[in-house]
């Protein structure tokens, strides 16, 4: 991302507001990562922006979103028999995920109002800001998107869906996490280019393995094939059984075996590509403390994804999985903004105080 203002005194409230929304955007995940778990997701058949803030107040209106309910697929092949009150338990999952959502949209849009009346915003900033709240967004009607999927023929939402409404809303933590990083006045840093490489590497591997991680969770691919190291009785299975869709490439991303096995594969890339990058960070004496802490929660995230797996993905580990991929992911853009360029000072936007028209 381009560097922006190193400003740290007239940027504090904003740096503190980003933190929040950046807070509020982690539990969001992690919310939406119980509602797939639970098999909640689908328990709100419509998309009421506004009006849907309101869950049912009467007996009479609990009982017309059951049967809405009640229509779609996923209740007439999983769910046919479910008492109302066990449709309220997965109701209020979506319920609070949905709502969770529309309260960061005004945790994010107040204050920026406030801040751009006040006028203390830089040229570049403002533009970062707009583009993440378009991201946020467009995070709503991704979401909206990928519920519609579950709801005329399958059973499920699409696991692409999924994946890209996952992937979206890490996106937007990131480029506030870096944004936030930003606004804080650092040094320079002289490392060599590689360690630069291999930092905006590790943070691209990391976003596609979570990417690969919300695929599994679509397809359910984790209460399958339960073993570790092997997979399948084999570390790496058997081409048949890897390739056997047609076209080949969409064995990637809905063949079972194959989904896990590249989750897995890319597991063991991002974790010895962090130890290079940490024996590399701490050889050169350059950001060796946050490559070794990144090491730390990738080596954690490894166990507790093994954990998870060995067994049948119980709630509580996959949460516990899911949180440590945001502290990884947090990390990695960390460690990827610490070595990153920065401009001169001369070369910074014009610093505009709180208060003062910019």
């Amino acid at each position: 991302m381009t560097p922006i203002s190193t400003l740290s005194e007239p940027y504090r409230a904003v740096r503190w507001w980003l933190i929040s929304v950046a807070a509020l955007i982690a539990l969001m995940v992690l919310v939406g990562g119980a509602t797939r778990l639970t098999e909640s997701g689908l328990s709100i058949v419509e998309w009421k922006p506004v009006t849907g803030s309101v869950p049912p107040l009467s007996e009479r209106q609990w009982t017309e979103a059951f049967e809405a309910y009640k229509k779609i697929p996923q209740y007439r092949e999983l769910n046919a028999g479910m008492s109302l009150s066990e449709f309220k338990e997965i109701f209020w999952w979506e319920w609070s995920h949905r709502l969770l959502g529309r309260f960061i949209g005004v945790a994010y849009l107040l204050p920026f109002l406030f801040f751009l009346w006040r006028g203390g915003l830089s040229g570049e900033l403002k533009r970062r800001l707009w583009l993440l709240f378009a991201l946020g967004g467009l995070q709503g009607a991704v979401g909206w998107w990928m519920v519609a999927s579950g709801l005329t023929e399958r059973v499920e939402v699409s696991q692409y869906r999924l994946a890209t409404h996952l992937v979206l809303a890490l996106l937007i933590f990131a480029g506030i996490v870096w944004t936030v990083r930003r606004l804080k006045e650092r040094p320079q840093i002289a490392v060599p280019a590689r360690l630069r490489f291999t930092s905006v590497l590790l943070l691209v591997v990391t976003f596609v393995q979570i990417y690969f991680g919300a695929l599994v969770a679509g397809l359910r691919a984790g209460r399958a094939y339960n073993t570790w190291p092997q997979i399948d009785g084999a570390f790496i299975p058997s081409a048949d059984r890897l390739w056997f869709e047609t076209p080949w490439w969409r064995n990637m991303f809905d063949n079972v075996l194959t989904v896990q096995f590249e989750h897995r594969m890319t597991a063991y890339v991002l974790f010895v590509l962090a130890a290079w990058h940490a024996f590399d960070a701490v050889r050169s004496r350059a950001a060796a403390g946050g490559a070794l802490l990144l090491l730390g929660a990738v080596s954690l995230q490894a166990v507790l994804g093994i954990l998870t797996l060995l067994h049948q993905v119980p709630i509580d580990l996959a949460l516990a999985h899911q949180a440590v991929a945001i502290v990884v992911l947090t990390l990695a853009v960390m460690q990827t903004e610490r070595l990153a360029s920065r401009q001169s000072a001369q070369a910074q936007p014009r610093a505009v105080p709180l208060g003062q028209a910019g």
